[in-house]
């Protein structure tokens, strides 16, 4: 039998021992009992105080702010995430106070420009945006749709604006490739922005040699890209060449 047959033999005895005696050292009692957990843990949790009292609690004295939220773009976000946790103000209504946000940080926690946020999601430029002014001067925080509809797209989609503005599609207007029905700025997602379909869109600014386009790009719609869409090869918010 070689040498290292034994060898091994006592690596992996050794190793198979201290699992043993590890399992029964270090993994606690009342692991496994509920699935892969520390079932004890169940009590460890419900012997911590109660913070948080729940939005049955804040609705049973705020009934109609309550309905007045889960009617408008806040229904998500519940009211202990703003008011702070209120387990304490239900038991004593009368002498512990929730805070309420009213200075112009809070707001922007959420709705300052963030590139990371997904598209639509309203966003704003807390330097440029009504400057000075709390947000709730113009937003019910219960209720925070807008006072007047936005008219710019950069409202809600701050990533594509910016993109744009330093391309060369920089001074075309949003509407001129895609037609936004007036119902998209109260309720963009049942109402959708049409989008260009076709290589011929394109090429009615770029595929016009014969008129004066002072400088823009023109191309053969019969010979360049084959088959492929124009957005394919160029990002239409930023559409510069990239070979």
């Amino acid at each position: 039998m070689p040498q290292q047959v034994p060898r091994l033999a006592v690596v992996f005895a050794l190793a198979l021992a201290g699992l043993f005696v590890a399992r029964r050292l270090l993994v606690p009692k009342t692991f496994g009992e509920l699935g892969h957990y520390r079932a004890a843990a169940v009590d460890s949790v419900r012997a911590h105080p109660k913070k948080y009292a729940g939005h049955d609690q804040c609705r049973m004295c705020h009934r109609s702010i309550a309905e007045k939220r889960l009617a408008s773009n806040h229904r998500g976000v519940a009211c202990e995430v703003c008011h702070g946790p209120a387990a304490e103000h239900a038991s004593g209504p009368m002498t512990i106070k929730p805070p309420a946000p009213r200075d112009r940080g809070f707001c922007p926690l959420c709705h300052a420009y963030n590139p990371s946020r997904p598209t639509g999601f309203p966003q704003i430029d807390r330097v440029a945006h009504n400057p000075g002014k709390p947000c709730i001067s113009c937003h019910d925080p219960h209720a925070p749709e807008p006072p007047v509809v936005p008219e710019e797209c950069s409202a809600c989609h701050g990533q594509i604006a910016r993109q744009k503005a330093v391309s060369h599609h920089a001074v075309l207007l949003c509407t001129t490739c895609h037609a936004a029905p007036e119902e998209h700025k109260t309720s963009p997602r049942a109402a959708r922005p049409t989008k260009p379909a076709d290589r011929s869109f394109c090429g009615a600014c770029h595929a016009q040699p014969d008129l004066d386009r002072q400088g823009i790009p023109q191309i053969d719609l019969r010979t360049h890209g084959g088959e492929y869409l124009c957005w394919q090869c160029h990002y239409p918010h930023n559409p510069e060449a990239h070979w």
